[in-house]
């Protein structure tokens, strides 16, 4: 799940309430304390809270008890994806024409 989809389950208006911890993305709907998707009026749903976790009363472990329902994808790493399959393309664009060459000699 991307931060943009991510942030459409902010926990308003009846939608579900998620957050992501550490790349893992967490159903806080079910917590009476995620109320409306904000959590003692320090937290939003819909947003990665890694860095706000660091500065929270509790454990991570609170956070685990929740079911995890997708993985946060991290800007760019599709694009590295992109390039491994495009030097693949270009590497057997090479093989092609290199036994082309052979056969037609």
């Amino acid at each position: 799940m991307t931060r943009e989809e991510l942030a459409k389950f902010d926990g308003r208006e009846g939608r579900k309430a998620y957050g992501a911890v550490n790349g893992k993305i967490y159903d806080f709907s079910s917590s009476k304390m995620w109320q409306g998707g904000n959590h003692q009026e320090l937290h939003q749903a819909g947003h990665d809270l890694t860095d706000e976790l660091k500065s929270a009363p509790h454990v991570r472990a609170v956070i685990e008890r929740f079911p995890v329902v997708g993985q946060l994808e991290e800007p760019g790493s599709e694009a590295g994806s992109g390039g491994s399959k495009a030097i693949f393309g270009i590497i057997a664009a090479v093989v092609i024409l290199v036994v082309l060459f052979l056969v037609l000699r």
